[in-house]
């Protein structure tokens, strides 16, 4: 992937935050209207329903398209565990990595068998970004996978390595105007949303920043720690440590207020980009086909696993917040973002080669 990127335009940077403005996660209600639109039909043969009512009698595959450690991995280890506990039944947290998250999520969507022992935890970034960005994906989103529920939300951490001459967000936009592209950011991929929030921000601050696209946002933070980078955005769990423990700076927090987690850090709106705002949602999906009966039974489940009070401990300490919304809302906000994105990609002029 070649970012083409043109900072400093103005008009650029409103059609981005205009762009995005409508792009944070559903409300509850929210969700409710935006159920008025139905789903798309699942392409695949539905699996008879014989077997939803002693469902799952064997252990469930939860594949995560990324590499452990990062956000989606934190929250998908949660959920399985409150799954696992309820039903008796291992959740194997299946990790795979590379190619921006598409390989993870082409392994859920083609599974041989849609029939609730394969599902998947995606992000906005493997779900509405990667569709977003590359036409020509090996799965539509839409039709491949069907929705479960949102799980989770969180904003991500602009962190920098600590050798970089700069502790604030306007100290690092002085010093990467001085340098144009040859400070190094990194991401969990190209087309996920530690690559699409960095860009927003390059557009929205007016500079540019050189990009080194790695497996998951995990092996970016090494690399950060290392001084192999330079900058990279990513959650809260996966910052907010090395920042405390001195090996990575923390400048500032991309949600529209200040984390319970780390509350002194700034919004980036706070530190010198007013206006800036980048929040990731988590969201469990299965094979289209799956039976729906299926598909109510794990919403349910889920649902309670997330007014769990170890869950909410669990999702404090990372910064997390939990949401959920029906199988149908969920359907129709993928409907409702791809094309955003699309907006936010041809503004912040990013090509697929």
């Amino acid at each position: 992937m070649k970012n083409l990127m043109k900072p400093g335009k103005g008009s650029c940077a409103q059609a981005v935050a205009l762009a995005i403005a409508g792009l944070a996660f559903a409300q509850p209600g929210q969700a409710r209207a935006a159920a008025a639109d139905p789903p798309n039909k699942p392409t695949r043969t539905v699996v008879a329903d014989t077997t939803t009512s002693t469902y799952p009698t064997k252990p469930i595959r939860l594949v995560v398209p990324s590499a452990p450690g990062g956000g989606t991995d934190i929250v998908a280890r949660v959920v399985a565990q409150g799954l696992s506990d309820a039903w008796g039944q291992t959740v194997v947290v299946d990790n795979r990595g590379g190619a921006g998250g598409i390989a993870g999520v082409t392994v859920a969507a083609k599974a041989s068998a849609p029939d609730g022992y394969t599902l998947l935890l995606g992000s906005n970034g493997h779900l509405s970004f990667a569709p977003a960005v590359n036409r020509n994906l090996p799965y539509d989103p839409q039709k491949d996978l069907a929705p479960v529920s949102l799980v989770a939300s969180q904003p991500f951490v602009v962190a920098v390595y600590v050798g970089l001459p700069v502790n604030s967000i306007k100290e690092l936009i002085a010093l990467a105007k001085s340098r144009p592209g040859t400070i190094t950011y990194g991401s969990g991929g190209s087309g996920t949303a530690s690559h699409l929030g960095t860009e927003l921000l390059m557009l929205s601050g007016g500079f540019s920043m050189l990009h080194v696209p790695y497996k998951g946002t995990g092996p970016g933070m090494v690399a950060l720690m290392s001084g192999e980078l330079q900058f990279l955005m990513a959650g809260l769990a996966t910052v907010m440590p090395q920042s405390k423990s001195g090996k990575v700076k923390a400048l500032a927090v991309s949600g529209a207020k200040r984390s319970p987690v780390a509350p002194g850090v700034p919004t980036v709106a706070e530190a010198g980009v007013p206006g800036y705002e980048f929040v990731v949602w988590y969201g469990m999906m299965v094979p289209g086909g799956t039976p729906r009966a299926i598909v109510a039974k794990l919403h349910a489940e889920i649902a309670r696993v997330l007014k769990s009070p170890l869950t909410s401990e669990r999702y404090a300490a990372a910064g997390l917040e939990p949401i959920s919304n029906t199988p149908e809302a969920f359907a129709a906000q993928l409907k409702q973002e791809i094309p955003k994105w699309q907006q936010v990609v041809k503004a912040a002029n990013i090509h697929v080669e």
